[in-house]
């Protein structure tokens, strides 16, 4: 089977992906959640026309000019209003929120006011009509769309829609992924290792990406290097309603790496297998009925970079996200030799020099080497068959962070 190209394969795992249905969660839950639907306004706001300042509710001819003379008649504090009607020379004490009286059109802050005693006030400054009053649907309207589908819920797109009076909102369900390691040698973190054994990382990485697009993961645990072990948990994947299965592992060609015929056996149609890229070229996709099947290779660089460029997209398309790669140009901070057929993703070193940036490679890019992708902040895109590049040439970097 052919080498798939990067952006061949990243198009056909793309293919008719769309965002799952929506569901309605309490807007407390809703945090980060993509609208599956827009936000109606079921309520104006303010509803009536309200005081903005703390004052004195008054008709505008009445302080014109000043000094002017008011009598007192009422109040109005938040929440309660004022049942009676200003009249010429009368002015309701008012706070902020509360609905402007009837018969009033300006509010005189307290600061331009001195008590006189008794019921009686000076209004030292001139105020205009409509001063410190929030008018009614200042903010909006009942009827108004607010939010539009597919906006994700910030805190403020959240206190709009609370102000708009839903108590919760219809969102993109989160796509879930059910992780599967498999291996004979691998323990979870913690364990006591015997001398041919290693530590199961890749779940935690790759569940981390799945988070960052909004997903759900659910790690299904460690499947031994047996036919029945690995179709256990993918039945299970299946029985917990995932959206995609993820493997690790066990996608390549090897005696032990069963996953194709495990997958092709629980009834999987083969989309592609293979990539023409490094670190990565074993990663598999398919379909199981509506589940989409990604086997990723089990070393732990190839895994999180095809994550990276394969799983984020796909998830974020599941869950109704604009997800783009963070690609940019900078210069080569050391000579890079040519290339083969295969597309490189080289870990380095990003920095701002002279107004760019500077990529410079690690020494060594062995994809079992997590430490230096933890100490990498970028991925210089080498294209298939490029030429050797020196120092200070231009590349193209996806920046990881």
């Amino acid at each position: 089977m052919a080498l798939v190209p990067v952006a061949e394969a990243l198009e056909r795992l793309l293919e008719g992906a769309a965002p799952l249905a929506g569901e309605s969660v309490p807007l407390f839950e809703a945090v980060d959640r993509v609208l599956a639907e827009p936000v109606i306004a079921l309520r104006t706001q303010p509803p009536f026309n309200a005081s903005a300042m703390d004052g004195y509710a008054a008709r505008a001819v009445d302080v014109a000019t000043v000094p002017s003379r008011l009598s007192v008649i009422g109040m109005a504090p938040a929440g309660r209003g004022f049942g009676g009607t200003v009249g010429e020379a009368q002015a309701v004490r008012i706070f902020t929120g509360a609905p402007l009286p009837e018969g009033a059109n300006t509010i005189v802050i307290q600061e331009n006011v001195r008590d006189l005693g008794g019921s009686n006030i000076e209004v030292t400054e001139p105020t205009a009509e409509w001063r410190n009053i929030r008018r009614v649907g200042l903010d909006f309207s009942k009827g108004d769309v607010l939010l539009e589908k597919g906006r994700v819920l910030d805190p403020a797109a959240l206190s709009l829609t609370a102000s708009a009076n839903h108590p919760q909102v219809n969102v993109v369900k989160r796509p879930l992924v059910a992780i599967i390691a498999t291996g004979d040698e691998l323990l979870p973190p913690g364990s006591e290792l015997g001398p041919d054994q290693i530590i199961s990382s890749n779940a935690y990485g790759v569940a981390a990406a799945a988070q960052s697009v909004g997903a759900r993961a659910v790690d299904l645990g460690i499947a031994a290097d047996r036919k029945d072990a690995i179709a256990a948990l993918v039945r299970k994947a299946v029985a917990a309603g995932a959206d995609v299965i993820v493997t690790l592992g066990g996608a390549s060609v090897g005696d032990h790496d069963l996953i194709h015929d495990v997958l092709t056996g629980e009834g999987m149609t083969l989309g592609f297998w293979k990539i023409a890229m490094r670190p990565g070229k074993p990663l598999m996709f398919g379909r199981l009925g509506n589940i989409r099947c990604i086997g990723l290779p089990g070393n732990p660089v190839a895994s999180l970079v095809c994550s990276q460029l394969f799983l984020k997209p796909l998830l974020a398309r599941l869950g109704g996200r604009d997800h783009r790669q963070d690609m940019r140009p900078a210069r080569l901070g050391a000579a890079m030799p040519a290339n083969d057929l295969r597309q490189d993703y080289v870990r380095a070193v990003v920095r701002e020099d002279d107004g760019g940036l500077v990529a410079t490679p690690f020494g060594i890019q062995d994809s079992s080497m997590l430490r230096m992708l933890a100490d990498a902040n970028g991925l210089i895109v080498r294209p298939p068959f490029a030429s050797a590049a020196a120092a200070g040439e231009v590349c193209s970097v996806l920046m990881l962070r």
